[in-house]
Order: structure tokens, then sequence, then C-alpha cells
């Protein structure tokens, strides 16, 4: 089973991706949070196999905690959720580490293939 954390600060959009990925029997959702010191720390404490990332959340951003995540070295990894499809967020997130980077339109369609597919 691929353990998920969801770290993304509009509540209501986070349930819905509880929801979501809650009728995949392959997915479980270990934890949801609202911003990027919480996914870092409780990504440490869980170790989730992916990290569904905000890019902007108050406190630590959605960049600056998938850079720590990654840094920390563990199997982790994390798709960067966001409703930006500017190039210039694409290229960060890519150099923060993040393993994919999706813009919330599409999400429907391609979040449980990439998440499956980050995990193995």
């Amino acid at each position: 089973m691929t353990r998920v954390l969801i770290a993304d600060d509009e509540r209501l959009f986070a349930e819905a991706l509880e929801l979501i990925l809650g009728i995949d029997e392959r997915i479980k959702v270990v934890a949801t949070v609202g911003d990027g010191d919480a996914a870092v720390r409780l990504t440490s404490e869980l170790q989730p196999d992916v990290v569904l990332m905000d890019l902007n959340m108050p406190g630590m951003d959605g960049f600056t905690a998938t850079e720590a995540i990654v840094a920390a070295g563990g199997s982790t990894r994390v798709l960067i959720l966001s409703g930006s499809a500017d190039p210039n967020d694409i290229a960060r997130a890519q150099r923060a580490g993040a393993s994919a980077y999706l813009t919330k339109e599409k999400i429907a369609e391609d979040l449980v293939p990439q998440i499956l597919a980050a995990a193995s």
C-alpha cells in the first residue's frame, strides 16, 4: 500500500484529495497538514511514500519544504500540486527535488497514476 501525506492549506481542497484517494485501495492517506513546517516534521516521523505538496502555504512554502524533505535523504517522493502552470514555478520545483509537478486541473485524471509511479 502506498502511504501519502497531503500538505495543502486549502482545507476544502485537502479534504477533496482525501476523498479521491480514499476510494483507491492501493493508497492510504496517513496525514493532512496545512503548512510546510508540519509537512517536513511529519514526513520525518511517518516516512510516507509520497507527499502531495502545495506551493503556496503559510510559514514554510512548498518549495522550501520539498527541498528539506529531499535533503533528509529518505525514500519519500514529493509531488507538487499547484494551481500555477508558470514555467518558473515548474523549474523551481524541479530544482527543489520534486518528482513530478501537477496542475490542480489535471488532478482527476493524473493523480493516482502519478502517486503510484512515484512510489515505485
